[in-house]
């Protein structure tokens, strides 16, 4: 497997919406274990493939404290939100170095394809709620901070390139 290398912001890509994925192949799941090796190595809780240049509807998430039980989603939708909100620490490896508190429902039902090409239902709860939402965001071409003001945006923004040049 291979650790991929992550769009730097402001990419266009992260701002474009991913395809729909039309069938689970070989190359589909080749690229799902490049996204949980790429996302064990940054450590993170999730990735999209269009953080990593792949123009899919394809993402990753594991929230587990153990590590290893990635759940693979292929064209995720959110079917039921929860009413109660959670809020969490939010952050980007496209965007290295800063992060926003963001609220959002605090447990989704997710429908999408699984590995083995069948569609598939899941709820998620916690830090895997906010991660599958976070994930789903990307892939439609929006990034987390595109749920702060536009003066806290601008300003993480610019704390951003500062420290990343």
């Amino acid at each position: 497997m291979t650790v991929r290398t992550c769009l730097p912001w402001p990419d266009k890509r992260l701002r474009t919406k991913a395809d729909e994925v039309t069938e689970i192949t070989d190359e589909i799941r080749g690229i799902w274990n490049d996204m949980v090796d790429t996302m064990e190595a940054m450590p993170g809780v999730g990735l999209a493939a269009n953080q990593i240049g792949v123009m899919l509807r394809l993402a990753v998430v594991d929230g587990s404290t153990e590590r290893g039980r990635a759940v693979k989603l292929a064209n995720p939708e959110i079917l039921h939100s929860s009413v109660e909100l959670r809020e969490h620490d939010e952050a980007s490896p496209n965007l290295p170095g800063v992060s926003a508190k963001i609220k959002r429902p605090r447990a989704v039902t997710v429908r999408f394809i699984n590995e083995q090409g069948m569609v598939d239902r899941r709820d998620f709860v916690g830090i895997e709620a906010t991660s599958v939402q976070h994930q789903i965001d990307h892939l439609n071409g929006r990034m987390y901070f595109d749920h702060l003001s536009k003066v806290k945006r601008d300003m993480l923004i610019r704390k951003a390139k500062k420290l990343n040049g």
